[in-house]
């Protein structure tokens, strides 16, 4: 499985930028997807995820302002980005996982290369 993101960006804060992550293979419906991010100096965190079901989650700082999709037919998930600010300037990253009620999103070890967004004030 190769993991293939893009659509970062430099953007001003209160703008919005899409990112996509397109996956080889078979099967993409049958997983769920997160993007993750990590700012310079910071670990890399989950963002959000989207399970198989459609059910989505955000972190905190993102809720209300990012919407996590994904369409099967295209192998694809996308963040879409909204409203923007300094502090979401990251590497963000896509990664193959799985969900459960009990356990939440557990991240596997397929990852996206990263792709930069950078948001100016």
């Amino acid at each position: 499985v190769q993991l293939q993101a893009s659509g970062g960006g430099l953007v001003q804060a209160g703008g919005s930028l899409r990112v996509s992550c397109v996956a080889s293979g078979r099967l993409f419906g049958a997983y769920a997807w997160g993007w993750y991010r990590q700012a310079p100096g910071k670990e890399r965190e989950l963002v959000s995820f989207i399970a198989v079901s459609g059910i989505t989650r955000y972190a905190d700082s993102v809720k209300g302002r990012f919407t996590i999709s994904r369409d099967n037919a295209k192998n694809t998930i996308y963040l879409q980005m909204d409203n923007l600010k300094p502090e979401d300037t990251a590497v963000y990253y896509c990664n193959r996982g799985t969900f459960t009620m009990e356990s939440g999103y557990v991240s596997s070890d397929y990852w996206s290369q990263g792709t930069l967004v950078t948001v100016s004030s």
